[in-house]
């Protein structure tokens, strides 16, 4: 599983890069791996406004539909609008195809989250 350094994760297998005050979200390997086959991606509008740990994204896979909750609070900066017409990109790298990016409203909801030496053991306990 791959499970990059410098990403903070949440117990719902989302990540958070941090840029500054912006915060670009995904989803992490292991959500990708055990939804299987991504079928469609429900993006957020640009310009809404989200709060830690409430609704971000729907995922639709062959196996389940997913609610991607947001890492952090925030408004929508941008989204990835590739994953309209390649929702199978979160499967070729979840990492490098992004959901969204949001521009943080207090960083002090990264405090919550868990860095990649607690994810990794985090995942172990689910396997």
């Amino acid at each position: 599983m791959n499970i990059p350094e410098k990403l903070l994760y949440t117990s719902e297998h989302e990540w958070i890069s941090i840029e500054g005050e912006k915060g670009r979200v995904g989803i992490s390997d292991y959500a990708q791996h055990h939804l299987g086959d991504i079928v469609y991606v429900e993006l957020p509008e640009t310009g809404d406004s989200v709060a830690q740990a409430e609704a971000l994204a729907v995922i639709e896979s062959v196996k389940a539909v997913a609610t991607l909750f947001s890492p952090a609070g925030g408004t929508v900066l941008e989204v990835n609008e590739e994953l309209e017409e390649a929702p199978e990109l979160l499967n070729e790298d979840c990492y490098a195809n992004w959901i969204a990016v949001i521009e943080l409203a207090d960083r002090s909801d990264l405090e919550k989250l868990m860095d990649a030496k607690a994810y990794t053991a985090f995942c172990a306990t689910l396997e």
